[in-house]
């Protein structure tokens, strides 16, 4: 077996050889690796270390790494394996001065070390640079001191976007100074947020190399950080940054950011959208998933690529494995967070795990601890109080609308309640959090949030339509109900005003949803409201969404944030709470002057939280709500409309039924029928993928040989979302005419012919009751039609689906499609066993 020190050469000698440094003249080059000074290593004096090649006369082997004119660059030291390299430090920074080398490698064969003796400490790497990417970081020279020494005014920004700007006839006209600043998008920065930057220099200069800033939402993380970006660049201690998010839609938004900031000084790129040319980007905009992904970071970059790297919502985008993308590349380094400190506070659970928030306390505190700030003081903090008393944030209203069934309860060993068993016994049903929404939400809860939400929630202070609102559902499927019942409230209280789309499902399933969370901010989801004329606001008022549009997502103008979820991650509740605290000028979309002129300034000074699970008490043990509601029972209850009707109020008989006076009249309307064979474009869009995915030969080889999951893969990954067509499942679905959805592999085959056409919901459906006859063979073959009726019920109908699965019987004599009577026609023992045979052997999700 080879000794330590001997595994440790064999290794390090790889690694040389991976990063492109040759020990030999060769075709590439001559040798640019030596042995002690000026001694060129050849097989012999290789050899002639021996397997104990530490037992020289100083006790270690240096190899210098030389340029292409033969100059020193690095000095690589190798330890034994048994053996931390940093042991060496020292002799190796000695040895590094006398040869005239700015760099050192540290290594023992398994961990190494690459430092730059003009920058920090050492810093670990996973690779060995090559000649050229450490000679590339040999021209980068940073200075602590000159980044200290530069001076940062509040027009540090401005500077950049119009260096002129101070000679501006209209900066300079004081009455006019308001108008030119919003006209050209200037940015100046806050005093806050200029000490904020202070402190990295002031840091900086005391040989830091990573911060932390800890700012509440809506404090204007991203200007900061374009600040910093712009104060690395221009004092040359950083020739390229990386900026990195953990979610899709901030790349976007942080490169537009950047480009609407500092276009005029330095470049700023998406990776995704640029990954041959990236190197000519001053500023790399990147998720950490993509960089993840097929070790990519590893692959294609090297650990000197990037001297200064920002991490979005630190603790999520350096956790877990995203710590190695962020580990990996040397240099500055900065965190920034909106999760206070308070809420590091030691959880009762006593490090039982069994409180949701004591994992995430750990990551946080992992967090801290990762840019040097063990203690929770970060290099800059600047909460929502200091933001609110500073006048630039605002707090929220919150309404304490919580239901029996609370986050507190949920979190701790499920939610049990008692119920009563077929015989009449008192019985015990705990509920976990995993089943909390498929068990909990009969249809009257989401009837009753949604009309706690439409009667308390504010208004929009110039239109007086609701207020515009997200609400945060607990999956995918509670917010399609949840957007289903707001749509039919509002055709209810608003007749005419909106065509199902008053509220709208914003999660990962739905097609554009990234697009329509922008459209949603720039006032134009579902196109502009038509409440009032000359006035900029989106005629959609409520998105639902999961986990979209919570991080980073800004929406000034938002009124209300409904919490129809439980929330136990305290980053995932600053953040949602985090979106209403941005102040907004409404009056500033009216486009009537003269109007404008009488309405004057109307500003955003309040925003709703609507809590239906406690939440905030769950994240605060001793909370006051502003505003308690008892949540209304069922029967009937008054429901404000905004102002509409001649008393302000409606009345509801049941559930989604309102009785609503004085209708908008509808002044034109014009209807056609489409044929069942749709419009001409959209058969035309399916055509022209059939001809394109006919025409591809690696699918149709994949196809010929029915590898269903690598065709599945290459269509979505060569054929979907291309500039040119930007075809997927949901155009393609609509294109076709299908009601409902169709899998990527039904797709493939019936565009290659395996399937004549696709099957509707009720083919599909039949198919599936044929299969649970034949499997099943019930005795009851004169009930089969009852029986297929609750089949298909049961399938294609989800508020028939819940109550089934509550348990809530009766509230089927209110459901218009099948009812009480119509499950009393089913035999008594198949009522319980085709739901379980539904849920055990047929996929709901062709039907949702």
């Amino acid at each position: 077996m080879a000794s330590k020190e001997a595994t440790a050469r064999i290794k390090i000698n790889r690694l040389l050889d991976e990063a492109g440094w040759r020990f030999f003249d060769d075709a590439n080059g001559l040798a640019n690796v030596v042995l002690e000074p000026n001694v060129k290593i050849g097989e012999k004096e290789i050899d002639a270390l021996g397997e104990n090649f530490e037992q020289t006369k100083n006790g270690y082997v240096d190899f210098l790494l030389l340029d292409g004119t033969g100059k020193p660059l690095v000095v690589l030291e190798a330890k034994s394996e048994d053996k931390h390299p940093l042991v060496g430090k020292e002799q190796a920074r000695k040895y590094a001065r006398s040869q005239n080398a700015r760099f050192v490698i540290l290594s023992n064969g398994n961990i190494h070390f690459l430092w730059d003796l003009e920058q920090g400490n050492p810093s670990v790497i996973s690779k060995f640079p090559s000649p050229a990417e450490i000679g590339n970081h040999y021209a980068f020279e940073p200075n602590a001191e000159r980044l200290a020494a530069e001076q940062v005014g509040l027009d540090f920004i401005v500077l950049t976007q119009m260096p002129a700007y101070a000679q501006e006839a209209a900066w300079r006209n004081e009455a006019e100074r308001a108008g030119f600043v919003q006209k050209n998008k200037l940015r100046f920065l806050r005093r806050y947020q200029r000490r904020a930057i202070e402190r990295v220099q002031e840091e900086a200069k005391k040989g830091a190399t990573r911060f932390l800033f800890e700012m509440a939402t809506g404090t204007g993380k991203t200007l900061t950080s374009a600040a910093i970006i712009k104060l690395f660049l221009k004092t040359r201690n950083a020739k390229r940054v990386l900026f990195l998010v953990d979610r899709l839609e901030l790349e976007v938004q942080a490169d537009k950011s950047f480009k609407l900031l500092l276009k005029n000084d330095f470049t700023s790129i998406i990776y995704k959208e640029q990954r041959d040319d990236w190197r000519k980007a001053d500023i790399v905009v990147t998720t950490v998933q993509s960089l993840l992904f097929n070790d990519k970071y590893r692959r294609f970059f090297s650990p000197t690529d990037f001297d200064l790297v920002i991490s979005d919502e630190a603790h999520r985008s350096i956790g877990g494995n995203a710590r190695a993308v962020f580990e990996y590349f040397i240099g500055y380094k900065l965190g920034l967070t909106a999760t206070p400190k308070d809420y590091l506070k030691q959880s009762k659970d006593g490090g039982t795990n069994r409180d949701p928030r004591e994992a995430e306390r750990r990551m946080m505190l992992d967090t801290y601890r990762t840019f040097g700030c063990e203690s929770g003081d970060p290099t800059f903090r600047y909460s929502l109080i200091d933001g609110v008393n500073d006048g630039f944030l605002i707090n929220p209203y919150v309404v304490d609308a919580r239901t029996s069934v609370t986050t507190q309860l949920l979190s701790d060993e499920g939610f049990v309640v008692q119920t009563t068993d077929d015989e009449g016994n008192e019985v015990q049903e705990a509920f976990a959090g995993r089943d909390f929404e498929k068990r909990f939400f009969a249809e009257h809860t989401n009837q009753t949030f949604c009309k706690t939400l439409l009667q308390h929630g504010l208004r929009d202070p110039v239109s007086n339509e609701f207020g515009k609102t997200i609400a945060f559902a607990v999956s995918q499927n509670h917010a399609a109900k949840i957007t289903q019942i707001l749509n039919e409230m509002a055709n209810q209280l608003w007749p005419g005003r909106y065509n199902s789309d008053f509220a709208m499902q914003v999660t990962s399933h739905v097609a554009d949803a990234q697009r329509m969370t922008v459209n949603f901010a720039n006032n134009n989801l579902g196109g502009h409201s038509a409440f009032l004329s000359d006035y900029r606001t989106s005629k959609a008022r409520v998105c639902v969404t999961v986990g979209m549009m919570t991080t980073g997502y800004d929406c000034p103008d938002l009124l209300n944030l409904a919490l129809m979820r439980p929330v136990f991650s305290p980053s995932d509740f600053v953040q949602i709470k985090g979106r209403g605290t941005r102040k907004h000028n409404f009056d500033e979309e009216m486009f009537d002057p003269a109007r404008k002129a009488t309405l004057g300034t109307v500003e955003k000074s309040v925003f709703r939280l609507f809590d239906f699970f406690a939440n905030c008490e769950y994240f605060e043990e001793k909370f006051e709500y502003d505003e308690e509601l008892k949540l209304p029972a069922l029967g009937v209850q008054p429901l404000s409309t905004g102002g509409d009707g001649p008393d302000g109020t409606g009345s509801v008989t049941r559930p989604a039924t309102y009785e609503h006076f004085d209708p908008d009249e509808v002044v034109s309307q014009v209807e056609q029928q489409i044929g069942l064979d749709g419009m001409r474009i959209d058969r035309e869009l399916f055509r022209k993928f059939e001809d394109q995915a006919r025409s591809d030969k690696t699918l149709a080889e994949l196809v010929e040989q029915q590898n269903w999951e690598a065709a599945t893969r290459h269509v979505i990954e060569e054929l979907f979302d291309k500039p040119s067509e930007y075809f997927n499942l949901e155009k393609l679905r609509r294109a076709a005419g299908v009601d409902r959805r169709i899998s990527v592999r039904e797709l493939i085959e019936k565009t290659f012919g395996f399937i004549p056409k696709f099957k509707s919901k009720a083919e599909l459906i039949e198919d599936e009751f044929q299969k649970f006859l034949t499997d099943q063979k019930p005795e009851e073959a004169d009930r089969i039609r009852e029986m297929r009726y609750f089949f298909e019920a049961y399938i294609r109908d989800a508020t028939v689906r819940a109550k089934i699965d509550a348990g809530h019987f009766a509230d089927l004599n209110v459901n218009p499609t099948f009812t009480t009577r119509d499950l009393k026609e089913v035999p008594a023992t198949w009522r319980k066993r085709i739901p379980e045979y539904i849920k055990d052997y047929v996929s709901l999700n062709p039907f949702l």
